[in-house]
């Protein structure tokens, strides 16, 4: 099959599927300019798959925004530097069960399917490839280089999303309902430790998911912070620029050699986490911070091929310096200096450090507010996580608050405390969308209760005619 029968073949399914019906949803008219149903902010994996599933519950009225350029949206091309993906090739995500949306038939129609049986892991540019396909074939409605500043709510209900960006149309955008799916960062920050931040100068290091000048690297040595499969990506990724050395420090005595997620994806914990008690989903999630993700075998085995690559365990970072014009090192081992820094010590979830919910924030009920675990079990990072609804709505955490949360969906990384492995994690879109869908779609429709039930009422079409 070749890559036009597979679009020819896409159309077709949907279209045995009643794809594109009429919407229900009731238009709003506003005289600040047109009301979109629902604005999705992010328009990667997550974006994309969110309009799908709205797109394809009759909800048409959407629109997606996304602060990179057409064809960089995500991780993929910017910031992730592992060679393949780390999910198993055979887990479905955003085709929502349809199989000719899958990457097995894209990779198939092109490569044959003798390509796929021999495939180990999905290529990471492969993978990015067939997320623009996916937008293309679907057609779904994306705007780049828009960049969400602030998100104000209004007492009609309404939300003023402020935006700004080369791709901008306007200065505003009003949305019934918004969809934050905005990636791994998008529920908080990167985190660089204030040892780090603190005491070196910008240009000597620089977090994993910022832009690296690897060709100023070659023939540097570089030292890389953290024991996660990133780590490791970054140290395969210096070195095949031209680095000398790629020293990974960890502050364990031994590498993770679990990953949860190999087990959730088996077990039923993706698809039935939303049936678990607070006291259970904290402690699955907490339990899952312990263990990080470890680097796959295939990576460390990359990077550990190189003749520069060097590993120290039991090795945190005690302090840095800057010494003339490099990084002064030190560790309970001892002593190094390096050419440059590349931290790789994850990130912070709490909707406080979102400058686009800077209007509502304070309202918003973080995991702290909800529950609290027994003595000893306590998660300072678990805690700061937003407390969501089954569908992935904020909830307020004062009466005040309610009305102005009514209507934000959080569909990135920060949803994993609630509702587990789901937004932003390939293993757990399948599960997530639908949920995602359910929440929107049941909000539009008790906002227009009173209007639909009327209509339901006054209704009086003539069917049957036959006498």
């Amino acid at each position: 099959m070749s890559l036009e029968a597979l679009n020819e073949r896409v159309k077709t399914d949907l279209s045995y599927l009643a794809y594109g019906g009429t919407d229900w949803v009731r238009p709003l008219e506003h005289s600040e300019g047109h009301v979109y149903d629902v604005v999705i902010v992010g328009g990667g994996q997550s974006g994309l798959g969110a309009a799908f599933g709205l797109l394809r519950e009759r909800i048409s009225n959407i629109l997606i925004i996304d602060e990179n350029s057409d064809g960089q949206e995500g991780p993929w091309e910017t910031y992730a530097r592992m060679v393949t993906l780390r999910t198993p090739k055979h887990l479905t995500s955003i085709d929502l069960g349809i199989p000719s949306l899958t990457f097995r038939s894209w990779w198939e129609a092109q490569k044959g399917t003798a390509a796929w049986d021999e495939l180990g892991k999905i290529p990471r540019g492969d993978w990015m490839n067939y997320l623009r396909w996916y937008r293309q074939i679907l057609q779904l409605p994306v705007i780049n280089e828009v960049q969400l500043k602030l998100i104000e709510p209004g007492e009609d209900g309404i939300y003023r999303l402020r935006i700004a960006g080369a791709g901008a149309p306007c200065g505003l955008l009003l949305a019934r309902k918004i969809v934050l799916a905005t990636g791994i960062q998008g529920g908080g920050e990167w985190h660089v430790p204030p040892m780090i931040a603190e005491h070196l100068p910008e240009h000597l290091y620089a977090h994993t998911s910022q832009k690296i000048d690897f060709a100023a690297l070659r023939g540097k040595r570089v030292a890389i912070l953290g024991g996660g499969a990133s780590a490791f990506d970054n140290a395969n990724f210096v070195l095949t620029e031209g680095a000398a050395e790629a020293h990974v420090f960890v502050r364990r005595e031994q590498l993770p050699n679990v990953n949860p997620i190999r087990q959730m994806e088996v077990s039923g914990m993706i698809e039935r986490f939303h049936a678990l008690a607070d006291a259970d989903k904290y402690a699955v999630i907490s339990h899952f911070f312990n263990y990080n993700q470890p680097p796959t075998n295939d990576t460390f085995a990359r990077a550990a091929a190189w003749p520069g690559f060097r590993l120290h365990l039991g090795s945190p970072w005690l302090s840095v310096a800057a010494s003339g014009e490099e990084a002064a090192v030190t560790t309970p081992k001892g002593e190094f200096s390096f050419d440059f820094l590349i931290v790789s010590t994850g990130l912070l979830s709490d909707p406080a450090l979102r400058p686009e919910l800077q209007q509502v924030e304070a309202h918003i009920a973080r995991w702290r507010d909800r529950y609290e675990a027994p003595a000893g079990a306590a998660n300072a990072l678990l805690d700061a996580h937003p407390y969501l609804s089954p569908g992935f709505a904020l909830q307020s955490r004062d009466e005040a608050g309610r009305k102005l949360l009514h209507g934000i969906f959080i569909f990135n990384y920060s949803a994993l405390a609630s509702c587990g492995l789901s937004a932003s994690a390939i293993s757990g879109l399948k599960n997530a969308i639908p949920k995602l869908v359910c929440g929107v779609a049941d909000q539009l429709f008790m906002d227009d209760r009173q209007q639909t039930l009327q209509a339901y009422y006054d209704y009086d079409e003539i069917e049957f005619t036959g006498k």
